[in-house]
């Protein structure tokens, strides 16, 4: 089994500044690859494949104008090309291959025609002014070292780490290494060979019922509340909408003449670093309350976990919860918990979309032609008890996971 490791940096200015390097020289190599490609392309050659590219790059490198290209490890630009190259053989596979409507009207706008380019899938040049930048790391344990809360990188240096993963340490092989920018911080991502322990004990297996309400509710009646309730969630989301209305403001003030053009100042620059700030903290907080919530019901053991395949893009069809169900982040909670069971080998079922667990009587078994979603407490035609819809269909999922 492979598990991957995300730890964050703490680089010095220096260190920093050499990071910052090394992801403009991926960048660079990426849409200098690119170029290539759409230029053969255009005089009616071939796919190029990464070793021809790779080839000329390291001729290239040899040109004095070109001499930055060797202050870094030589496998950066090379595997960049590599990404590039896979990028176009996986857009190759796209079947129905169109113009999106934005795309149309854009072309439209500025009076040109569209080509291979504009296609949906088609890779694209990346830019300077991205906020998300990253390179790739050599594998071996030469040039990839962890001691203690530090990481030694190519050309680099040792780099501290903002936590001490003894798994890094004792790791006999990493898988692709990447070094990642947020937009605020550095990252280091790398996979590593995993063995999950057998010999554990499990309890009794559990059924999971996610909600716009609650986030979520087991089978034995617990519920995890919905962290997009609490206080400083709301205090956030009170400081977004301010800031986001000051730059829509100003943008306004900046707007020239009748044409939906602006100049960006520098006080528009500061907004735009605010909000992103504001965005990346309601994540976070959202990020780590799934991790702790989800680490909890992992190591209780049980022995399996079910929970329900939701039909998310049907759900936010209703424009009064569009925005509840979104931030509740569904998928990224079945994510969570379902490599954290293969970590600790637990089973992980996903009951069949239409199975009516709310609409099942967890007593008899008796379903109910329909069941609005304002219906939260509704009572058995054929045994008479009353039922919690959610509590219900919690304990309706563990059944289906007995019997699975």
């Amino acid at each position: 089994m492979i598990k991957t490791i995300r730890v964050q940096l703490l680089p010095n200015n220096k260190q920093k500044t050499l990071l910052k390097k090394c992801a403009d020289v991926a960048r660079w190599a990426y849409n200098w690859a690119l170029s290539k490609q759409l230029e053969n392309f255009k005089n009616g050659g071939k796919f190029i494949n990464d070793g021809e590219l790779r080839k000329e790059l390291t001729q290239l490198k040899k040109n004095p104008e070109y001499n930055w290209l060797n202050e870094v490890s030589a496998q950066i630009p090379k595997q960049a090309i590599k990404d590039l190259c896979i990028a176009y053989k996986n857009f190759f596979r796209i079947e129905n291959k169109h113009y999106s409507e934005k795309t149309k009207k854009k072309a439209l706008r500025q009076g040109r025609q569209l080509t291979v380019y504009d296609l949906e899938g088609h890779p694209k040049f990346k830019s300077k002014k991205d906020v998300q930048q990253g390179f790739y790391h050599r594998e071996d344990l030469g040039h990839l070292k962890f001691k203690g809360d530090k990481v030694k990188l190519e050309k680099i240096g040792w780099i501290k780490l903002s936590e001490n993963r003894i798994e890094l340490q004792t790791a006999e092989k990493f898988y692709n290494p990447r070094i990642k920018f947020d937009g605020f911080n550095w990252f280091i991502t790398v996979s590593i060979d995993y063995k999950p322990t057998n010999n554990q004990k499990y309890s009794d297996g559990i059924g999971i019922d996610l909600g716009v309400k609650d986030l979520a509710v087991i089978n034995d009646g617990r519920k995890i509340p919905n962290i997009n309730k609490s206080q400083e969630i709301r205090r956030l989301n009170k400081k977004l909408k301010r800031l986001q209305r000051k730059l829509s403001r100003k943008y306004e003030k900046q707007k020239e003449g009748g044409v939906n053009r602006y100049k960006k100042t520098k006080n528009i620059i500061k907004l735009e670093y605010l909000i992103r700030k504001v965005h990346k903290k309601i994540k976070d907080i959202r990020t780590n309350y799934l991790h702790q919530e989800t680490a909890k019901l992992v190591k209780a053991k049980p022995e399996f976990v079910c929970m329900e395949d939701l039909n998310v893009k049907g759900m936010v069809k209703n424009h009064k919860l569009a925005k509840s169900i979104q931030e509740q982040t569904f998928s990224e909670f079945r994510r969570i918990i379902e490599y954290k069971c293969k970590w600790n080998n637990i089973r992980f079922i996903v009951a069949d979309r239409y199975y009516p667990s709310s609409k099942t009587c967890s007593e008899c078994g008796y379903i109910l032609d329909k069941m609005s979603l304002s219906t939260r407490k509704w009572v058995c035609p054929e045994c008479g008890i009353m039922h919690d819809r959610d509590i219900n269909a919690a304990i309706n999922l563990m059944k289906y996971g007995k019997s699975a």
